[in-house]
């Protein structure tokens, strides 16, 4: 069996409050447009802020398709699909076992959960619809995208917290790069706007206050005035492939995922370790075969929080050394929200994006560093015209999983790449 194929990355779909579209993401991005607003979670008696995405998709399925299908799994099929067309495929029926789904997500269906829950308590249900059951189960996305695209072989639910999606697509990535697999659809997808998820984390103490001046501006990574995290919404999928089958195809390519690295901190369930991340950033870096000078750009976990940023500040000057005072970082949660176990797909997505559009992607609302995570190269403003050819997303979850993606420029095929406009 070939092993340590090329693996690239052919396809892109995403669904996120800074755009539904790779265009409109990429417009976001360099223009700093937030997606955070305020979001009611009633019956819960106030206001948070959130990255939600202002649109609703159940016309976009069938009233048989729908009792099956919370939020969360819509957004994952609506992705997943939009990275299917963006590769040039459809059903991968042709591939038997040789192609699989990689999927990621904390909560999958808290929306229905906890209607479901209403009913029993509050409504004296006896028993719930028949469906219930199939709309709430964790891997109720995965299985959706594996019945739409003819996916025959490995469909795999990933569940490591804030990590979940970055392990998924790591995971999808180490099966092609080892000749399991041809072709993968591997992300993550998460829907946590509700009461349930609000009250959560607001018993963490984890939520960010409203800024009181403007909404849009209440997620602060880095900051020395942030107040915590922001809950978003979304979806996002790539289309993973070995270099030789894409080649057969014919198709172009974004860019190619050349390291997977993952550590623990074995330390605590909800606090998080440098050590552990550190030795995650150096795994990353290792399974590329790159030295920490070789990363241009360094997507960071960070949510704001008052202990984690700093940690993963720490983590990084650990791990990089002298390099860390010329690596660009930054955390893009400041526009999007913390999308939990979707979220490290969508900032590999970020990442990419910044990639082949030559440009830094910010860290908003940055009006003072915190002494405690200063970087010397934390970018707070979006920047054009800077040329990335390696680039690494960090991503960490509670229970202390620490994961590390990295990306690089594939010369061997034709390139893939979306206008860069605002």
């Amino acid at each position: 069996m070939p092993t340590n194929r090329d693996v690239v990355i052919t396809g892109i779909g995403v669904i996120s409050p800074i755009g539904v579209s790779v265009d409109e993401v990429t417009s976001s991005l360099i223009s700093g447009r937030s997606g955070i607003s305020l979001c009611e979670g009633p019956p819960l008696h106030k206001t948070f802020p959130a990255g939600v995405v202002r649109q609703n998709f159940a016309d976009q399925f069938t009233k048989l398709e729908l009792p099956y299908l919370d939020r969360c799994q819509q957004m994952a099929v609506i992705a997943a699909r939009q990275a299917m067309t963006d590769a040039g495929l459809d059903s991968l029926a042709a591939y038997q076992q040789r192609a699989g789904v990689f999927y990621g997500t904390t909560r999958g269906a808290p929306t229905t959960e906890l209607d479901a829950y209403q009913q029993i308590l509050l409504h004296d249900k006896q028993a719930l619809r028949p469906f219930t059951v199939m709309s709430i189960m964790h891997n109720a996305g995965a299985g959706q995208i594996s019945i739409r695209h003819q996916v025959l072989g490995p469909v795999m639910t990933h569940g490591s917290a804030c990590a979940s999606s970055a392990n998924a697509i790591g995971d999808a990535a180490r099966a092609i790069r080892d000749g399991y697999l041809d072709v993968a659809i591997a992300g993550g997808a998460e829907a946590p706007l509700s009461a349930y998820m609000f009250a959560l984390f607001e018993g963490t103490r984890a939520l960010a206050a409203t800024d009181p001046e403007d909404v849009s501006r209440s997620c602060k990574p880095f900051s020395k005035n942030r107040t915590g995290l922001v809950l978003g919404e979304g979806a996002a999928f790539v289309i993973l492939e070995s270099a030789e089958n894409a080649r057969k195809r014919g198709a172009a390519c974004y860019a190619a995922l050349t390291g997977y690295g993952i550590a623990s901190d074995g330390h605590h369930i909800g606090q998080p370790r440098a050590e552990g991340q550190a030795a995650a950033i150096r795994a990353t870096l290792a399974d590329a075969g790159l030295q920490p000078s070789d990363i241009h750009y360094f997507n960071a976990h960070a949510t704001a929080t008052r202990g984690g940023d700093e940690v993963e500040v720490r983590a990084i000057r650990a791990a990089f050394g002298d390099a860390a005072d010329s690596l660009p970082v930054s955390s893009t949660k400041s526009i999007h929200g913390h999308l939990l176990g979707g979220a490290s797909a969508l900032e590999l997505i970020v990442t990419i994006l910044g990639m082949t559009g030559s440009f830094f992607p910010a860290t908003a609302n940055v009006d003072e560093v915190d002494p405690g995570c200063a970087l010397k190269n934390l970018v707070s403003k979006p920047k054009l015209g800077q040329p990335i050819e390696r680039a690494m997303s960090f991503s960490c979850g509670f229970g202390g999983t620490n994961v590390g993606l990295v990306v690089s420029k594939y010369r061997e095929m034709p390139a893939k790449r979306h206008a860069v406009t605002v």
